[in-house]
């Protein structure tokens, strides 16, 4: 049903920008989450329990996966699942930064087939239903053309770049770049703004799952690091890193990868 849920997405979108950019990053309250797994301020939580309400109380009958909710094996049990991160990139929205985003996305029997990533403090909305392309602020927009790993711009964190990753040593003449939240990231490559992206360590689906649909339907590939497609509402919600780029040269960060 992603031609009904869309505008579900797109709502609850612009309501969860509404209550984040009511808290001021650097003054909001945060904790620090058990097993360094980061921090989470009051806007997590506002924004999570906001999505919580609007979302489930809509789809009753969906599951649910959230980075602020505790699991529940009960999801599993269920066609379709929304898949959230209140917050994407907190600790840039505890420095006051700009380059947080809302990814919020529904799955049915792993695939995702609606998805929304939403920066308000950058005024970007990104979206995408399956079958009906992505968009940015309701404009179509298209993956990048490049088509040789020489050269072409890549959004990765400094350690993808240690020759260790990489087959014999060689790490690719590709120009690397960052931005810290990784649904981001997956945005602006469906954007065309950059050529590929990859992040080699084991992933949240709630990080990946918006990104996945809006870069497919923008042309993209999206993989884990070995190459394989991407399932989502796995019982252990992680992924294998995950490697998104142009049509052509997918294949080459895949084959140039260790």
């Amino acid at each position: 049903m992603p031609a009904t849920d869309l505008p579900l997405l797109l709502e609850a979108a612009r309501k969860a920008g509404d209550i984040a950019m009511g808290f001021a990053g650097k003054t909001a309250r945060r904790w620090d989450k058990p097993d360094d797994a980061g921090p989470v301020t009051e806007a997590d939580l506002a924004v999570n329990d906001m999505l919580v309400t609007l979302l489930q109380g809509a789809r009753p009958a969906y599951g649910w996966l959230s980075e602020e909710t505790e699991d529940s094996p009960a999801r599993l049990e269920r066609d379709r699942v929304f898949i959230i991160d209140p917050i994407d990139g907190t600790r840039s929205f505890i420095e006051g930064s700009g380059t947080w985003a809302h990814s919020i996305a529904v799955a049915e029997r792993g695939v995702v087939t609606a998805a929304v990533i939403y920066l308000p403090m950058r005024d970007k909305l990104y979206a995408a239903a399956a079958g009906q392309g992505a968009t940015l602020n309701g404009q179509p927009i298209r993956a990048s053309a490049a088509s040789e790993l020489t050269g072409a711009t890549v959004l990765a964190a400094r350690p993808a770049a240690e020759a260790k990753h990489w087959a014999a040593g060689q790490v690719p003449d590709f120009k690397r770049t960052y931005r810290p939240s990784l649904a981001y990231r997956l945005a602006v490559v469906a954007e065309g703004r950059f050529d590929a992206m990859l992040t080699l360590r084991k992933t949240w689906e709630w990080d990946i799952a918006a990104g996945d649909l809006i870069l497919r339907e923008a042309g993209a590939v999206i993989s884990d690091r070995a190459g394989a497609g991407l399932i989502f509402n796995n019982p252990t919600p992680l992924l294998n890193g995950v490697v998104a780029a142009t049509r052509p040269l997918h294949p080459q960060v895949i084959e140039a990868l260790a």
